[in-house]
C-alpha cells in the first residue's frame, strides 16, 4: 500500500470570546436562561456564545417565531439545540429522544452537531464542527447529504456561515423583491456581528490556525486534529491514499455477494491490524482516521459486524474524549 503525504507541522490555536453588553447571552428571562441551560445539558455539548447572540438577533427580527426568522429570505429554518430555546421539546411526542441524532444526516460525523437547515430536495444543513466534545466548535459546516459527505467550512460563528449563504443566495435570485429581503438581512446580520465583534470571514484567523494542526483531511475534507506530543506520538498516517482506500470501499459496496464482499474487505482487515498496532503504541489518530473516512462513505463500509464504526470511538476513548453517539 502506499503512503500518504507528510503531516502538516503542529500548531498552537488561540481562542477568543466575543463580549458586548447591548447584545449578551439572553439571561433576562429566567424561562430563556433555563432553556439555554437545558440545551447544553440535553446535548452533553458547550455551545458557543455565537449560538445565543444569533438566537436574540432572531428574536428581534421574528418575535413570533425566532426559528423561522431566516425562512422569507434565505429559505433557512434554525434547528437542534435551536428547539430547545424554542421550548418545542417539551411538547414533543418522544419525551427522551436521543439528541445525538436530532437533525443528524446521513453522512454527518459525529463532530458536526446541525443547526440551520434549508433546501430539502439537497437535505442542505450547517452546524458546529468540533474536534473534541469537551471543547467549543472550530468552525460552521455545510453539507448537503444528498450531493455526499464533503463538509465545506462557512466561517467560525454563525453570523458568517449565514452571512456567506446571503452573499451566494443574492447572485442566484435577482428579483428586486428577494434582493430587497436580502439586503435588509444583510444590513442586520452585518451590523450585529461588528456591534458583537464576530468575524465575517469564510477563513478566520483561529481557523487557519487550526488548518496546521490538522493531521489528515478524511473523505469529508473538514479534516480532523488529534493531540500529538513533542515525541510526534498521537498520530500516524495510514498505509494507503484516499483515492485507494476510496477504491477498496467501492469494491466493497459493489460487490455482488456476501463472498466477494469478504474478500474485498481484506485490506481494510490488514489496516485494522495497523490501527491496532498504533493504538498499542498512542498512535491513536489511525484508527480515528479509518474509522472516519468508512462511516463517511457509507454503505456496507460501515457495518457493526466489521468492526468499523468501533475504531473512532475506540480512538477517542483512548485519547480520553467522551465521544458522541456514533450511531
Amino acid at each position: 500500500m502506499a503512503g500518504r503525504g507528510k503531516r502538516k507541522p503542529k500548531s498552537a490555536v488561540q481562542e477568543s470570546e466575543p463580549t458586548n453588553r447591548d447584545m449578551k447571552r439572553p439571561r433576562s428571562d429566567l424561562e430563556s436562561r433555563d432553556l439555554a441551560l437545558e440545551a447544553e445539558c440535553l446535548y452533553k455539548l458547550r455551545m458557543p456564545p455565537d449560538f445565543y447572540h444569533f438566537w436574540a438577533l432572531c428574536q428581534r427580527l421574528s418575535p413570533e417565531c425566532p426559528q423561522d426568522a431566516l425562512k422569507q429570505a434565505l429559505g433557512l429554518h434554525l434547528v437542534g439545540p435551536y428547539d430547545i430555546l424554542a421550548g418545542r421539546h417539551k411538547s414533543a411526542p418522544n419525551s427522551t429522544p436521543n439528541y445525538f441524532l436530532h437533525w443528524r444526516y446521513f453522512y454527518d460525523p459525529p463532530e458536526l452537531q446541525t443547526i440551520l437547515v434549508g433546501n430539502r430536495d439537497s437535505q442542505h444543513h450547517m452546524g458546529y464542527y468540533r474536534d473534541s466534545p469537551d471543547a467549543l466548535p472550530v468552525f460552521i459546516g455545510e453539507n448537503e447529504a444528498t450531493k455526499g459527505c464533503a463538509i465545506s467550512q462557512m466561517g467560525d460563528n454563525v453570523f458568517a456561515a449565514v452571512l456567506l449563504f446571503l452573499e451566494r443566495r443574492k447572485k442566484e435570485l435577482p428579483s428586486k423583491k428577494q434582493s430587497s429581503l436580502l439586503l435588509s438581512l444583510e444590513a442586520e446580520i452585518r451590523d450585529a456581528a461588528k456591534t458583537l465583534g464576530y468575524s465575517l470571514e469564510q477563513k478566520s484567523k483561529s481557523m487557519k490556525q487550526r488548518a496546521r494542526k490538522v493531521v489528515a483531511q478524511t473523505f469529508h475534507g473538514a479534516g480532523i486534529v488529534v493531540p500529538v506530543d513533542k515525541n510526534d506520538v498521537g498520530y500516524r498516517e495510514l498505509p494507503e491514499t484516499d483515492a485507494g482506500l476510496r477504491k477498496i470501499c467501492k469494491a466493497i459496496a459493489d460487490a455482488k455477494d456476501d463472498e466477494e464482499r469478504m474478500k474485498a474487505f481484506a485490506p481494510i482487515q490488514e489496516m485494522i491490524t495497523y490501527v491496532q498496532f498504533a493504538n498499542d503504541e498512542c498512535d491513536y489518530g489511525m484508527g480515528y482516521e479509518l474509522g472516519i473516512d468508512l462511516f463517511c462513505y457509507g454503505s456496507h463500509v460501515s457495518m457493526n459486524k466489521c468492526g468499523i464504526l468501533y475504531l473512532p470511538s475506540k480512538s477517542q476513548e483512548n485519547r480520553k474524549r467522551s465521544p458522541p453517539s456514533l450511531h
